[in-house]
Formats: structure tokens, sequence, C-alpha cells
């Protein structure tokens, strides 16, 4: 796949480059017109010219087709972590596991707010985090605590040995609220869990 992507980068680069300076070299009136329609007649006149300027046109548009399909299914295979059970295989969409580390943060009392961006390759899976945080934390210990307990809740979650990297970008630092709001506030969540979490699965 390395490779592929990396010829496919080539390909179109020294494409490009070659349109680009074409188109430049007419704007600035370096193509005499008469090399320009000789060469045109010359194409136009030798059959066997044409077949080969045809069929280097169709390897062009059939590989275009063929990268524009393994870029979107690689897109697609990074939007998803895929695990097999013994009954067949599991996909799980990491906008999920995104809304799972905002809804994680209603428990944190030093954070404002987390918004999460994971991504998912050969290495494992990535996890960058835009914080909102209080005055009155302590950074370090509070960037440390949010690393190991999302680290350590995904695993649980997903139940795999793939490496998780979290890193904390802090976007804001707010001033401190107090104890009570900050306690209405938890419960103020805590009530909203509570009304929509939906339907629950039991024996009957």
């Amino acid at each position: 796949m390395r490779i592929f992507s990396g010829f496919t980068m080539f390909f179109y680069t020294v494409v490009f480059l070659a349109i680009g300076c074409g188109l430049i070299l007419l704007v600035l009136n370096r193509v005499p017109i008469n090399d320009f329609e000789r060469a045109m007649e010359y194409l136009y006149n030798n059959m066997n010219l044409r077949i080969s300027i045809g069929l280097v046109g169709l390897l062009i548009i059939m590989y275009s087709i063929v990268a524009l399909q393994v870029a979107l299914g690689t897109m697609q295979r990074e939007k998803t972590i895929a695990f097999e059970n013994p009954s067949g295989q599991v996909t799980i969409s990491l906008s999920a596991i995104e809304d799972f580390i905002r809804r994680t943060s209603d428990h944190m009392p030093e954070v404002k707010e987390l918004r999460a961006n994971v991504t998912a390759g050969k290495k494992g899976i990535n996890v960058i985090n835009r914080a909102v945080i209080y005055s009155d934390t302590n950074i370090p210990e509070v960037t440390e605590k949010i690393q190991g307990m999302l680290k350590n809740k995904i695993q649980e979650m997903l139940g795999i040995e793939e490496a998780i990297n979290v890193k904390i970008h802090i976007a804001k630092i707010v001033p401190a609220e107090s104890p009570e709001a900050k306690n209405q506030k938890a419960r103020g969540r805590d009530d909203k869990r509570t009304l929509f979490r939906g339907i629950e699965y039991g024996n009957t």
C-alpha cells in the first residue's frame, strides 16, 4: 500500500508539473503556433501514434479510478475499528468512541469541556483531545489523570491490546467555578443521563 501511494503521488506530480509547464509556455508565447499545428497534424495523420496516445489516456483513467477506490476504502477503514468474534466481525465507529470520551469528561470536575478526535492506524489508536479546564487546576496532574483514565477506559471497553496514544491540547483556561456550581452542574448531567438512558434489556 505504501508503494502504491508513493507511486500515485509521483505519477500525479509529474502529470501536473507537465500540464503546468505547458500552460506557462503557452501564456508566454514560447510555443510557436506553426510548430503546434504541425504537431497536431502529424498526430491526426499517424494512426499508430493516435492509438498509443489513446491507450495511455485509457490507462490513466483506469489508474485514477483504482486510486480513488483505494483512497475511499482507506478513509472508510480509518473511520471504524474492527475485530473478530467467534460469531463474526464487529465494527465500532470512531465517532462512538469520541462521544464516549465526551460523556466521560462529565465526571471530571477539573474539566469544563473535552472534545476528542479519534483515529485508528497500524500503530494503534490515536486520541487527540481539545480540553477546556478551570484555572484552579494543576495542569500536569490533571492531564496525566485524563490520559491514564481515558487509556484504561478505552482498553476496557474495546478489549483490545493495540497501543492507545492519548494527547491533550489545552485550548482554553476559564475562571474556576464555585464547588456548589460544579456540584449542581454534575447533578444536572446525571439527571439528563437518567432521562435519556435509552432501552434497557433484561430477563422477563
